[in-house]
């Protein structure tokens, strides 16, 4: 048990690091050692992140501040999605493997994923940014930038301006539909809304009416 704990521990030193001073953790980070580190400290981060968004879910706060899902769901959301995030750094790590590639990186695919893998000690952090409507996806997609910058910098060595631009590019291409998306979510919600209350309020009208219809008929019996 201690040296699990431990293993933990340790899991969240390093994600405080990799927050803290991404250079010099990236600059530091074994670039080759196997798989079962790596996929350990995804692991994690999607376990905390998905203890967040539970969170978020539970308490009705923010984006997340939907329907509330049952506990149960809740429970399984926190024992699935780490599992989600494992297998997706693989996916990703592919993708950003071409892209690395093509900007010059000659390191090979078990780096790439590495550097995937310790990218996601941000991803708790994204978690809570992504419950602020609006600005938190911005904040998301430019923190997302800037430490996948620090990595093709100090990992794969590409040239900053060129790494910026890319990663850049990119960035803009996913939010703004997401903004678009959200903007879109959120009106057809406000509306809603406004049906129901109006509704809501015309029930309570038309009972008030007849209970004054039934009043008088009351008093006119007497």
């Amino acid at each position: 048990m201690k040296a699990k704990e431990s293993a933990f521990a340790e899991i969240l030193r390093i994600a405080f690091e990799i927050i803290t001073a991404p250079a010099d953790s990236f600059k530091s980070m074994p670039k080759t050692g196997g798989f079962l580190e790596p996929v350990a400290f995804a692991a994690v981060m999607g376990l905390v992140a998905s203890i967040i968004s539970s969170i978020w879910n539970f308490l009705g706060i923010g984006y997340y501040g939907g329907v509330s899902p049952g506990f149960l769901a809740i429970l399984l959301s926190i024992v699935y999605m780490p599992l989600v995030f494992v297998l997706s750094s693989f996916i990703i790590a592919a993708v950003v493997f071409l892209v690395w590639k093509k900007l010059g990186s000659r390191k090979n695919y078990e780096t790439a994923y590495r550097s995937v893998a310790y990218l996601m000690a941000i991803l708790p952090v994204m978690t809570v940014l992504w419950a602020i409507p609006y600005a938190g996806k911005i904040l998301i997609f430019a923190t997302a930038t800037y430490y996948i910058f620090i990595v093709s910098t100090e990992i794969h060595n590409i040239i900053a301006r060129k790494a910026l631009k890319v990663f850049g590019i990119i960035a803009l291409v996913i939010l703004l539909p997401l903004l678009y998306y959200e903007l879109d979510m959120r009106n057809k919600y406000a509306t809603t809304e406004q049906v129901r209350k109006a509704a809501e309020e015309t029930a309570q009208q038309y009972q008030q009416h007849l209970d004054d219809v039934r009043a008088r008929a009351e008093g006119a019996k007497k």
